[in-house]
This record gives C-alpha cells, sequence and structure tokens, in this order.
C-alpha cells in the first residue's frame, strides 16, 4: 500500500538528456504527475528520466525500448527493469512513482535486475516470475496484483475475470505467470462465455481471492 505523501513541497527533476532539464516543486501526486504529463507529451523522445532529488530515486521511460526503470532506493548504481506491453503504462508508472517511490512500482510488473533478461519471451519472464512465488500468501497477492491491473468481477459475483476485454496478444507474460499461479494454488478456472474476449481468464471465486482482491478494489 503507498504511504501517505509527505506534507510540504517534493522536488522533481524532469528530463530527456538534451540538457533542457525542468525542475518541479509540487504539493502532491496529483499535481506532479499533471506537470510530467504535459512535459511527456511536449518531447520527442527515447529517454524520459523522472528524479527525486530529496529520496535520491529516479525512474526511466524508454517508450521505443518498450522499458520502464527505476534505481534501487537511494543506491543509484542498482536498477530494476520491466518490459512493457501496452502503450498506455507509462504515465500511470509516473503516478505511481509520484505517490510512493520506488516502492509504488513493487506490484506493477516483473522487474528484473539484468535488462538482457528482457529478451526472453513473455511466456518465460512469466514462468520465471511464478516460480518466484513459492508460498501460498505470495502467490495470492501476486494474482490480486493481476487482477487489480485490468480485472472485474462478474455480473453474477461468481468468477474473478483476468485481462478483461483483452486480445490474447496483450499481457502475455502476466496471463502465463497467471495460469501457472492458479494451478499453484488450486483455483478453479472455468471456460470464458462465447462473447469474451480471447485473452480472458475466468477464475471461480474464491475465499482467498475475496480476501485479497477486496484490498487491492
Amino acid at each position: 500500500m503507498a504511504r501517505p505523501y509527505a506534507p510540504g513541497p517534493k522536488q522533481f527533476v524532469f528530463s530527456v538528456g538534451d540538457g533542457n532539464d525542468q525542475q518541479v516543486s509540487v504539493g502532491d501526486p496529483q499535481e506532479a504527475y499533471v506537470a510530467f504529463s504535459a512535459f511527456f507529451q511536449s518531447r520527442e523522445s527515447d529517454v524520459y528520466t523522472i528524479r527525486d532529488e530529496s529520496a535520491r530515486q529516479s525512474l526511466v521511460l524508454r517508450p521505443r525500448l518498450g522499458v520502464i526503470s527505476r534505481s534501487m532506493d537511494a543506491d543509484q548504481a542498482r536498477w530494476e527493469h520491466l518490459r512493457v506491453e501496452r502503450g498506455n503504462r507509462y504515465l500511470p508508472s509516473a503516478m505511481l512513482f509520484f505517490e510512493n517511490g520506488h516502492a509504488g512500482l513493487d506490484y506493477f510488473g516483473q522487474w528484473f535486475s539484468d535488462l538482457a533478461d528482457l529478451d526472453a519471451s513473455p511466456e518465460i519472464r512469466g514462468a520465471a516470475r511464478a516460480a518466484m512465488m513459492t508460498t501460498e500468501s505470495a502467490a495470492i497477492e501476486e494474482v490480486g496484483r493481476i487482477w487489480a491491473d485490468s480485472g472485474i468481477v462478474d455480473p453474477s459475483d461468481q468468477y474473478y475475470v483476468f485481462f478483461d476485454s483483452h486480445d490474447l496478444d496483450d499481457d502475455r507474460a502476466d496471463r502465463a505467470e497467471l495460469l501457472q499461479l492458479v494451478a499453484f494454488l488450486g483455483l478453479d478456472r472455468v471456460d470464458a462465455p462465447a462473447e469474451a474476449a480471447e485473452g480472458e481468464v475466468w477464475v471461480r471465486t474464491d475465499p482467498r481471492l475475496d480476501v485479497e482482491c477486496a484490498r487491492w478494489a
């Protein structure tokens, strides 16, 4: 969960590597988001960087490479990287960073310390992520994270729908991970209705899921 935004103005620096950095002082995450959205949309660049000067944390968006990177807490020499499969995830990642810094992005997707790991297929990355969830509590929490990103509860309240209205080409890594976690947890996956989008995954409600998904709702 995101910690409360610290009182008083915060300082961020936006840059694209051309030496024309923009410093902003903002009172809350929404104000920071509005400022960065304008910066992001007014420039054409391979790399956009947000630096939180006081926390010594950074977020780097690389739209043409399809990658988001974040600095590891105050250690600017350590980075984690995430493959972006949908172009509409860059600005939401910035909002999470404004709300809670590095930690705000913990559940945004699959982070890797080596950029080369992002070259693996989405299915391999998803399987690797699922293999890291060795306890029921970790697996349930990860399933909740995936559902919160693009899921709904169907109108009958009998099923959790993951990847609502998405195609099979969307969210391939998360889908591969989810399917392994569903099997690991013994959840009841059912056939999606004929009218559902091809990428949707339907799972029967389960008390463990009810509790976890309520935290994300």
